[in-house]
């Protein structure tokens, strides 16, 4: 019997690598997608088709999508996006580029693969595509706006997709995390220092004060899941006859959906700003 193929992006580390990992030991062929070409090495190593892909490069994109479809007949059972990363800071700080970058990453790219791979999964008949959003895309927390702008989006383009989609086959999810045990802050990290002047910004005495020392040591969550728990429910999502339109991970993922429909906004503010 052909083995299910998946193409998963951002697989370097994280919930990429564990769910490529998880998946190939399931029998699935795994095209498991990093940024870096060493990391594709790696697990090429291991056994993985991993292309380079780059959500800010569309040629990357379109070769990425051709090498797959190009290595499988042109057929295609699941992409799962899950590269992206955080631009931390103030809003007011985020110079225009950086915004754009930080969409590109984290949404445009991600859309522009859709498109080459949807033809093929028009062609077959069914497919499944799974976003790996956060709890961030349903509610914002300060110094976080244009991730959170970006999970937004997505949550907003999922939902269309998937009703678009609906009479083709190909169902589309939406995977919603909280805190997970990953190299996301560090990375984090390195995207403030190349983009935000906090040294000249108006809030230059809220950085020194705590700002910064909350960028590297983390908010106020002390406990985070292990990529193995986002793992389990896109198994859950690529296997089950109908799988549902969103599948939270973490129990702060689920107070935070319970707590946007029950409380008025005002009082929403304040328990996120507690966060």
């Amino acid at each position: 019997m052909t083995a299910r193929t998946i193409l998963i992006t951002g697989c370097s580390s994280g919930i990429g690598l564990d769910t490529a990992r998880r998946l190939q030991t399931k029998g699935w062929q795994v095209f498991a997608s990093c940024r870096r070409e060493d990391d594709c090495e790696r697990l090429r190593a291991e056994g993985f088709g991993a292309p380079w892909l780059d959500y800010e490069d569309p040629d990357s994109i379109a070769r990425c999508a051709d090498e797959v479809l190009s290595r499988t007949g042109g057929t295609i059972d699941a992409v799962f996006h899950n590269g992206a990363y955080a631009l931390p800071g103030p809003i007011e700080d985020i110079p225009a580029d950086g915004m754009r970058a930080q969409f590109e990453a984290n949404f445009l790219g991600w859309h522009d693969l859709n498109r080459h791979v949807i033809p093929a999964m028009r062609a077959q008949g069914h497919g499944r595509i799974l976003f790996n959003s956060s709890v961030l895309g349903l509610v914002g927390m300060k110094w976080r706006g244009p991730y959170v702008a970006t999970k937004f989006a997505l949550e907003g383009y999922a939902d269309v997709l998937r009703m678009e989609m609906a009479e083709t086959g190909i169902r589309v999810v939406l995977i919603e995390p909280g805190p997970i045990e990953t190299e996301f802050r560090k990375n984090a990290v390195k995207q403030f220092e190349r983009w935000v002047d906090w040294k000249t910004s108006a809030r230059r005495d809220q950085y020194e004060a705590s700002l910064l020392d909350q960028l590297h040591k983390g908010g106020s969550s002390k406990v985070q899941w292990p990529a193995s728990a986002v793992t389990d429910v896109v198994e859950r999502a690529l296997t089950a006859p109908r799988p549902k339109a969103r599948y939270g991970v973490t129990t702060p993922t689920h107070v935070m959906a319970v707590a946007r429909r029950l409380l008025p906004t005002r009082a929403l503010d304040w328990l996120l700003s507690k966060a």
